[in-house]
């Protein structure tokens, strides 16, 4: 018997739902940075085993909506409480648990079952930890509690034996040798995204998105052109920096990691434009792929 379903990802925002969803899938899928909103998508990653298929999916960290960008984010999370076979709940031993309480009672009424991940359990003790499993006993009274350490890969095993026991019977919903749902120019704009992430401070980094507007492959090279947008001329300054250093630095780095992440060479062409307030117009959220109610 063939078992297969959709496994999502959620949790508040730097709790380490990235990093648990790249080291289950074995595949750096979801960018990483110690930045809240790092995750602006719902991403897949997909796990494929001779009688099973996991379909994983990172969701941006749960906040309470500032711009239209934010409740797009939110829909994604939302929208992975709707469709899950498995939820798994991120949370760590640094959060305050009962931050976002709107939400956990959303996942309090979910039929599928819930596999509540403790995260970060190196950064605490015994005796804490103890104390935290009973409050999230309280909190989340069906759900099943984990302790973990993505970062180092302790109990993933024991997580990864429960999801398969949970999945339900099912033929493959992706092809055996599919590893993402996403088109290769996701990753590109991720990892240009990841660099920024990096490499700008305070606002400039949620003021950014980027497109690939070319991405030409054959045997040895791939060509891109992407275009960095930002909201106001001010920011595309910072974003190039003087005689263009900015722009140069985040352009190697991004070339690297995308030529590590395709194993091919690749010519990179970094632009800069300036879009007013993307983040609040309907119409360029849904041309960046970003869910609007």
């Amino acid at each position: 018997m063939h078992k297969a379903g959709f496994v999502n990802i959620v949790g508040n925002p730097n709790v380490g739902k990235s990093t648990l969803m790249n080291a289950l899938v074995g595949e750096r899928i979801s960018i990483i940075t110690s930045k809240a909103q790092t995750t602006r998508h719902r991403i897949m990653g997909i796990v494929n085993g001779e009688d099973f298929q996991i379909v994983y999916s990172d969701t941006p960290g749960v906040l309470k909506p500032n711009y239209k960008l934010q409740e797009s984010m939110l829909n994604f999370s939302n929208s992975a409480l709707t469709d899950a076979d498995v939820l798994l709940y991120v949370t760590d031993t640094v959060e305050n648990a009962t931050k976002n309480i709107d939400f956990i009672e959303k996942v309090k009424k979910q039929n599928a079952p819930v596999l509540l991940i403790i995260n970060k359990i190196d950064l605490t003790d015994q005796q804490k930890l103890e104390a935290l499993v009973a409050s999230w006993n309280k909190l989340l009274p069906k759900a099943e509690i984990i302790p973990c350490s993505a970062q180092n890969n302790f109990n993933l095993d024991y997580i990864l034996k429960r999801i398969k026991d949970l999945l339900p019977d099912s033929p493959p919903y992706f092809d055996k040798d599919a590893l993402t749902d996403k088109p290769a120019r996701f990753f590109v704009t991720e990892i240009i995204r990841e660099k920024i992430l990096t490499n700008y401070d305070r606002e400039i980094p949620y003021s950014v998105e980027c497109v690939v507007e070319q991405f030409k492959e054959d045997e040895k090279l791939i060509r891109i052109n992407a275009v960095i947008y930002t909201e106001r001329d001010t920011q595309k300054g910072i974003i190039i920096g003087k005689a263009g250093a900015m722009l140069k630095k985040v352009g190697m780095e991004a070339r690297k990691d995308i030529e590590a992440f395709f194993g091919k060479k690749v010519f990179l062409e970094l632009f800069v434009k300036v879009e007013k307030d993307w983040r609040s117009k309907d119409s360029k959220l849904k041309s960046f792929g970003y869910e609007l109610d």
